[in-house]
């Protein structure tokens, strides 16, 4: 089942004198459960894709579906709205609330959602646990590894029960231990939970785990890799 399928896609950006064409003319279907890795050389036009699939950027001229929804029709209100309930996202900066523990920094977008406490409470005790942090729950970032920073951005990403989680450049600043922690405990859910993972990627560990490989180049997909 198709959860994302873009349409003659093109991003187009003419803030200087020469217009650089960032997307182009991109057709692609993700389906759900999948562990797909969209990579190529700076300035391919990788994450622009992410942002676009994410909702956090717009096309210039083609269509972005998420399931049934064309995500270019949708006012800013609107976009915003359904990122919040379908489409979680991890930085390569893992974009953690300096002031709130593991527990409230997973817990926030659940906040935002009006999700109940006892549901709140309940769903960000099982992620934690899930990803490895439930004798962390009370710590505060910077009291937290890197690694551990980005385990609790993922657990993050999946409270609000997305349809995807899109991981732009996750690992970019973990040591290989971490980086081979981080990317088991990803492949763990997305067998056991289907969760689908979609990742902008220099980072080889990332491609060597992914078992679909997206290259871009020039804004164009140039190859389309699918693993057993």
């Amino acid at each position: 089942m198709s959860i994302i399928s873009t349409k003659d896609l093109c991003k187009v950006y003419e803030e200087g004198a020469v217009p650089v064409t960032a997307v182009d003319h991109v057709d692609l279907v993700i389906d759900k459960g999948e562990f797909t890795a969209i990579v190529g050389p700076s300035g391919s036009g990788k994450t622009t894709l992410l942002n676009i699939i994410g909702g956090l950027d717009r096309p210039t001229s083609g269509s972005i579906r998420v399931g049934d929804t064309e995500l270019g029709q949708m006012s800013d209100g609107e976009l915003i709205d359904f990122r919040l309930h379908n489409i979680g996202f991890v930085f390569q900066s893992y974009n953690l609330i300096p002031v709130l523990t593991a527990e409230e920094n997973t817990e926030f977008i659940m906040l935002l959602q009006k999700k109940s406490k006892v549901e709140r409470n309940e769903r960000v005790h099982a992620l934690l646990e899930e990803v490895g942090l439930k004798d962390k729950m009370k710590n505060r970032p910077m009291e937290l590894s890197g690694g551990q920073q980005q385990r609790v951005a993922v657990a993050r990403a999946l409270a609000s029960k997305p349809q995807f989680v899109l991981a732009d450049e996750p690992t970019a600043n973990l040591d290989s231990k971490s980086t081979n922690n981080l990317l088991d405990m990803m492949l763990l859910l997305n067998k056991e939970e289907d969760v689908t993972f979609v990742f902008s990627t220099h980072d080889q560990r990332v491609i060597d785990k992914a078992r679909r490989v997206i290259t871009l180049e020039d804004g164009k997909i140039i190859s389309d890799e699918k693993r057993d």
